[in-house]
């Protein structure tokens, strides 16, 4: 008795084996998810006005730790420390950016970055 529907062989024109293909796309996701949790586990330190500003984020873009030396703190000049704390958390955060494009680059999903 013959098979009823599909393509001959199980798989797709061309060749492509449907059973083939889902196991490579849940590897995939599993790789995927896993590079995510060790991306999201790590922190990310940046500093500004050579050392006055340290900000430390997640891997998940949450701000864990700033500190700031007490020459900087000054009443008369708060602009500048406003300044120093946006570009430290600036820059911590487009490490998490480059790091997720270095880590979850490899798949090479279009669309995703």
């Amino acid at each position: 008795m013959g098979k009823r529907g599909g393509f001959p062989g199980g798989g797709f024109p061309g060749g492509m084996n449907i059973n083939h293909l889902m196991k490579e796309a849940k590897k995939m996701q599993a790789d995927m998810e896993q590079s995510q949790a060790e991306i999201s586990a790590k922190e990310f330190n940046a500093t500004a006005g050579g050392g006055a500003v340290k900000v430390t984020v997640s891997g998940e873009k949450q701000i864990k730790n700033i500190e700031i030396q007490k020459e900087v703190v000054d009443p008369d000049d708060v602009e500048m420390l406003q300044d120093l704390i946006i570009t430290c958390v600036n820059d911590a955060m487009s490490q998490v950016d480059r790091e997720q494009e270095r880590q979850l680059g490899k798949f090479n999903i279009p669309g995703m970055f």
